[in-house]
């Protein structure tokens, strides 16, 4: 395993136990020794984020694309950072790229779903909702953000299909 890899897993160690702190210390230590290696900032921007310093996690995400452009977390982080400033149709490109890059995968689906329900393109967000929600049925976030995308649309009765579903699943 390269010891990039093995950083990164101890980071999410640290990440997933709030340690945020150590983290970033962590991985600003190794920067110098790896500048060239965009996954190095792209963890330092989770890390931002998660902290809410959208100026730092731009600042980090945007070194990381000098790095490698073709990075599906970086342009899901970039979405977030883009859509955390208010900017929407800007951000959608970004998610639009990561999912090229990791297609199928249910967390940007759910998002890229809920920007176009957010720029009042609900058709087209409720048929990448309802993809994401085909690929993890018991996702609750993705359930969420459909039931709201759906009731945003007018659409009553897949709303209520949906609601249905939920009741069913909760009682189990």
């Amino acid at each position: 395993m390269d010891m990039i890899k093995e950083l990164i897993i101890k980071v999410e160690n640290l990440k997933q136990n709030k340690n945020f702190k150590e983290a970033l210390k962590i991985l600003k230590d190794v920067t110098m020794k790896y500048s060239d290696d965009y996954r190095v900032y792209e963890e330092i921007a989770d890390i931002y984020l998660y902290e809410w310093s959208l100026n730092q996690a731009a600042k980090a995400v945007n070194f990381a694309l000098s790095l490698n452009r073709d990075s599906a977390t970086w342009n899901y982080l970039k979405w977030f950072i883009l859509l955390s400033n208010e900017k929407p149709f800007d951000a959608i490109k970004y998610l639009e790229k990561s999912n090229s890059l990791m297609g199928n995968n249910a967390e940007v689906l759910r998002n890229l779903g809920w920007a176009y329900t957010m720029v009042w393109e609900q058709e087209r967000g409720i048929s990448i909702l309802k993809r994401a929600l085909n690929i993890s049925p018991w996702d609750e976030l993705i359930t969420e953000d459909l039931a709201m995308a759906l009731i945003w649309s007018g659409n009553v009765k897949d709303w209520n299909s949906l609601l249905l579903k939920i009741w069913k699943n909760y009682k189990k």
